[in-house]
């Protein structure tokens, strides 16, 4: 689907969201040519209207890491990675390319990330983007990292209430599988999101450098975009040391959620050893009196079998209530 958004010829400062002509020719005052799922003869009628080349859906997957962010024939070619289906348990991340020219920026996806949506609604209200290329670019790399620290205080608002969910468990939960396995599921999917956010600004802080140590501002242009780019890889670095930090507390959370259990499974093991020991005196008495040797004095005994049976239970109490005395129950 070929999307082109341009300037709204009534009003200087919003843009509008234009389409191709009947002939298939592209406006000329589009400043941002927005490429969806692009067939083939979109990709050739872009080229031909702004004198690039427009890389495929497998050229974008197959890129080496050299070769993100280049140059080519005055365009910068930027491959960025931008969180997408950010609502579902485990968001996934989508391949943008950007590509800036004097004339237009060209972004060229095959997800619909949830961010070029909220620019478009931005972008089409009065004030809300520039008129150059590089205002849609700064706009759009603005919406991407608010829509990253959207979804990275979503992730920290379920750590917390996963966190108090362990501390406030129950041995029965261990027991029954209960609460520290659904918890230690979720640290899991946690640690997921955060990822795909810190991979998705660790490309975005490489498509800013690049920006900022390779933009010449046009002649046209009455001001530069360096200092917003600047501001913006800030920006990118503090959500990075966020999901940083999330991460550490996550690791401590999943060595706390791990040493719950131990702790209730060795409570379970040490009751099985007092249980073990406690019936060891009554197995051995019961051992000795059931030897079948013809000269056992104690066979002739009239209260032989009561004073046996009390034996077992005397020696059974008993090491249970040493266990208490010591505080070991």
């Amino acid at each position: 689907m070929l999307t082109i958004h341009g300037i709204c010829p009534d009003s200087g400062d919003r843009l509008r969201q234009a389409s191709a002509a009947s002939d298939g020719s592209l406006p000329a005052d589009a400043i941002w040519i927005d490429l969806l799922n692009p067939t083939h003869d979109e990709d050739r009628r872009v080229e031909e209207h702004l004198g690039i080349e427009i890389p495929t859906r497998e050229e974008m997957h197959d890129l080496e890491p050299s070769e993100i962010i280049y140059t080519e024939n005055g365009a910068r070619y930027m491959t960025a990675r931008v969180i997408c289906q950010s609502e579902s348990i485990v968001p996934k991340l989508a391949d943008v390319t950007f590509i800036l020219t004097e004339k237009a920026l060209v972004t060229v996806r095959y997800d619909e990330p949830g961010a070029f949506n909220i620019f478009l609604n931005r972008a089409t209200k009065p004030g809300g983007c520039g008129r150059q290329p590089e205002a849609v670019l700064d706009g759009l790399i603005e919406a991407i990292v608010d829509r990253a620290a959207e979804v990275l205080r979503g992730v920290g608002d379920k750590v917390d209430m996963a966190s108090r969910r362990i501390f406030a468990g129950r041995a029965q939960d261990v027991e029954q599988g209960g609460v520290y396995q659904v918890v230690i599921q979720r640290i899991g999917q946690h640690e997921h999101i955060i990822s795909n956010v810190r991979e998705s600004m660790m490309s975005i802080e490489r498509v800013l450098l690049f920006l900022s140590a390779n933009y010449n501002r046009p002649k046209k242009a009455a001001t530069g975009f360096s200092a917003e780019w600047r501001s913006a890889v800030r920006d990118v670095q503090a959500i990075e040391e966020h999901a940083t930090f999330l991460s550490s507390k996550l690791q401590f959370m999943l060595d706390a959620t791990l040493g719950l259990v131990s702790i209730e499974q060795n409570k379970i093991i040490k009751l099985f050893s007092v249980v073990s020991v406690a019936l060891m005196p009554p197995t051995l008495i019961a051992s000795i009196y059931g030897m079948n040797f013809r000269a056992m004095p104690e066979l002739d005994w009239r209260w032989g079998y009561p004073l046996a049976l009390v034996s077992m239970v005397l020696f059974a109490v008993l090491p249970y209530l040493f266990f208490r005395w010591k505080r070991w129950l």
